[in-house]
């Protein structure tokens, strides 16, 4: 199954009288991955969540393809990983990444390759009240995988994950969605995790959140922290968030 283009036109958003969005009008590219980053507060999981549906936007419209976030959606095509990874305590971490997939109306992947590729192989029966906070988010990470979806939201989801799991992720997962042409957002305060994952990268000011820099990021191959094309791209962003604060 391949990605969707996404349009977001004039989408702004406020709460009560908090302007949290400016006016949007952007577009991401089927099958591509994009960051979002910015300070705090600055709209960004907003931004995420009036694309997957979950926030209505107080002005504009957004659309999937030619279908609403919600219609995309109840058809199973949008999956979102959250900071929280939401896992129901009653299933195993086996059951929580099927029902994925079952939710979705899809055929269930291969669970066990997944839960390999998270850390998580020993751990397939366990329920999440015996797992570590970085346990409970790969496996939420998994859940979003499992049925391949044609967009796929991303909301800090290496956030409680350590170090060494979250650098390995950030090499492993991006094949996994690329191959299938799933279009990515991927919000995150880390700009070299950004660079890592992402095709694009918009820097966003503070509120109101308004699209201050579109950064392409122009890499071949292995992506590796210490190249000089890799800094160069790394610098620039920072940059921008800078400029922005």
């Amino acid at each position: 199954m391949s990605g969707a283009d996404i349009t977001c036109r004039g989408v702004a958003k406020k709460f009560g009288d908090l302007d949290a969005v400016a006016p949007l009008s952007l577009s991401f590219a089927a099958g591509k991955t994009t960051a979002i980053v910015g300070p705090s507060g600055c709209g960004k999981s907003t931004v995420l969540r009036m694309i997957a549906g979950l926030e209505v936007p107080s002005e504009g419209e957004i659309l999937i393809g030619s279908e609403t976030p919600s219609a995309l959606a109840k058809r199973g095509g949008l999956a979102m990983a959250f900071q929280d990874p939401s896992l129901l305590p009653w299933r195993t971490v086996r059951t929580n990444i099927t029902l994925g997939a079952k939710l979705a109306r899809k055929p269930v992947g291969d669970v066990d390759a997944l839960i390999r590729l998270v850390g998580l192989e020993g751990f397939a029966d366990t329920k999440p009240a015996a797992l570590s906070g970085g346990m409970r988010q790969r496996a939420a990470i998994a859940r979003a995988l499992i049925s391949t979806p044609e967009v796929l939201l991303l909301d800090e989801p290496f956030g409680a994950v350590d170090a060494i799991t979250r650098s390995r992720l950030n090499v492993e997962l991006p094949p996994l969605w690329r191959e299938t042409g799933t279009t990515a957002i991927l919000v995150t305060h880390a700009v070299i995790e950004a660079v890592m994952l992402a095709d694009r990268i918009l820097v966003m000011s503070p509120r109101p959140g308004a699209i201050i820099a579109d950064i392409a990021v122009t890499l071949e191959g292995k992506r590796r922290e210490q190249d000089t094309a890799f800094q160069s791209i790394a610098n620039q962003t920072l940059a921008a968030l800078q400029d922005a604060i």
